[in-house]
């Protein structure tokens, strides 16, 4: 074969070839704290440039709360869409709360999960319905007297990867995954078609940031310390009062955050919580990379974490059912965490049910939040609420 007849290899970084080159520059995330520049440097986060300019998308009010589409361009990859939302009419300043969405196998939507939307995409919709009990976690936080940010973090929604044309490793696992779905009659959307592409090639992802230093985790946490900036830097934020909250790989991303920025006060981690022994060896292969940081077990177990944080409150959701944690586990943790902080820093609470943020944990992390940082009074919890077994 001829060097002009070898097939040309795709890009496995597709709408991502600027990235080696923004790590080479930027390669090490300076932290506030040596306990959080440990964590920076096991997850091999990278340094940022300036702070990104925000532009508006558009604007819209609608049952009492105001939503606005906003965009950033960091300094690799595609330009990020995030969406502030805040009570209609209000006057800052307000708390002000990172809402950071699930990993959920779903990498076509983001933050979008997270909202309520004038139009809704399909596969945000199940999203909804299939992890947050069928809710708007980042609009239901607003409503509570919070201006809201929820944005599309690495290799998600926006910030997604080009894999219109895979590379070769990818395309030959969705290649069968493709012929299945012919031979069971199912016609995949675009959305099934990406995702099911996706989750092969986080295995290629995680490789290249090996590569380069850092990690899933890592690149995932750049995304985010650049939104916790956009957020304190609206107007109408009070610096003073901010918070991050997430469930399942958003749970993993809120405690990140909150060990890796003194800006995070109070933070909520859902069905995200246990030790990194329970995963072994029957529950490690339930996770993604996101969770899975090469080395990060030398520097602590994950309930460990926690005690780099600078934060005052800290609330953790277990599910007791939880298909991706051991319960064993989940109680170790607890603990753990309760060896490590007073009462009147953390709350653990254990509640019926699987892998779900369901309506009754968001109304207890709702309250939580609003006590934890001044915001307006507890709404009315709804006569479904059931408060943790």
């Amino acid at each position: 074969m001829t060097e002009s007849t070898v097939p040309v290899r795709p890009s496995a970084i597709a709408g991502y070839e600027d990235w080696p080159a923004y790590v080479q520059h930027h390669p090490r995330h300076q932290a506030a704290t040596p306990a959080a520049q440990e964590l920076a440097d096991a997850l091999g986060v990278p340094g940022a440039q300036q702070q990104p300019d925000v532009a508006v998308q558009w604007e819209e009010t609608h049952d009492g709360v105001t939503t606005s589409q906003l965009s950033w361009q960091l300094g690799f990859g595609p330009r990020t869409t995030g969406w502030l939302v805040r009570p209609a009419g209000s006057s800052g300043p307000l708390p002000g709360v990172l809402a950071l969405h699930c990993h959920g196998g779903n990498k076509f939507g983001g933050a979008d999960r997270l909202v309520e939307l004038p139009e809704q995409h399909p596969s945000a919709e199940a999203a909804q319905a299939g992890h947050y009990d069928g809710r708007a976690l980042a609009t239901d936080v607003a409503r509570r007297g919070f201006a809201v940010l929820a944005h599309d973090a690495f290799a998600w929604g926006s910030r997604r990867f080009d894999l219109s044309v895979p590379p070769w490793r990818t395309a030959s696992a969705l290649e069968a995954r493709q012929a299945q779905w012919r031979e069971d009659g199912v016609v995949p959307s675009d959305a099934d078609v990406y995702n099911a592409a996706a989750g092969f090639h986080e295995e290629t992802v995680a490789k290249t940031a090996g590569l380069l230093g850092t990690s899933l985790a890592g690149m995932v946490a750049h995304d985010d310390l650049a939104a916790l900036g956009v957020l304190a830097g609206l107007p109408d934020v009070d610096q003073d009062r901010l918070g991050c909250i997430g469930f399942s790989g958003g749970g993993g991303r809120s405690l990140a955050l909150a060990a890796l920025s003194p800006r995070i006060k109070t933070y909520v981690v859902t069905c995200m919580m246990t030790t990194f022994q329970s995963l072994l060896p029957s529950y490690l292969d339930a996770h993604s990379w996101l969770l899975q940081t090469p080395g990060l077990w030398k520097l602590d177990d994950w309930p460990e974490l926690t005690a780099r944080s600078g934060a005052d409150r800290l609330l953790v959701q277990y599910a007791l059912a939880d298909q991706l944690f051991p319960e064993a586990g989940m109680r170790d943790a607890h603990r753990v965490l309760e060896s490590l902080h007073s009462p009147a820093t953390y709350t653990g609470s254990f509640w019926p049910g699987g892998h779900v943020f369901t309506a009754g944990m968001q109304q207890e992390a709702l309250g939580f939040l609003s006590a934890s940082l001044g915001a307006d009074e507890p709404q009315t919890l709804p006569l479904s609420y059931q408060g943790p077994s």
